[in-house]
């Protein structure tokens, strides 16, 4: 049996997801000679206990000067709904935009911390 792709994205999503994902805003909230950790802000959610920032991003980055080490990401997302099975897109779609922004091409590890929706991947130049 073949496999068919089906794209469950309707434009009305898509077009709500790129909303979303042009109104990500960060704050740095710590830098070190060897990381910095930056506030992530979603219009629409915020951590519940604090009523603050949707999440945080924690960069780990290569001290060494050698190509061969990557930067280590963890996003962590504090808001419950993005923990949700049907948001796996949206925090696709942030955490991604995420990366572009802070790393940008560097080679990358990623570790998202959110719920069901968690998951880890590496960004590769070439």
């Amino acid at each position: 049996m073949d496999k068919k792709i089906v794209n469950l994205q309707t434009s009305k999503t898509h077009e709500k997801m790129k909303e979303l994902v042009d109104s990500l805003t960060f704050t740095k909230n710590f830098r070190s000679a060897s990381a910095e950790e930056w506030y992530l802000f979603l219009p629409g959610f915020q951590d519940p206990r604090t009523k603050g920032a949707a999440g945080k991003a924690i960069i780990h980055y290569n001290l060494y000067g050698t190509k061969e080490i990557l930067i280590n990401t963890t996003i962590i997302y504090d808001d419950p709904s993005l923990h949700q099975p049907e948001m796996k897109y949206v925090v696709q779609a942030i955490s991604e935009e995420v990366i572009n922004r802070l790393v940008g091409y560097a080679d990358t590890l990623l570790s998202v911390h959110a719920g069901e929706n968690s998951y880890d991947t590496e960004y590769l130049d070439g």
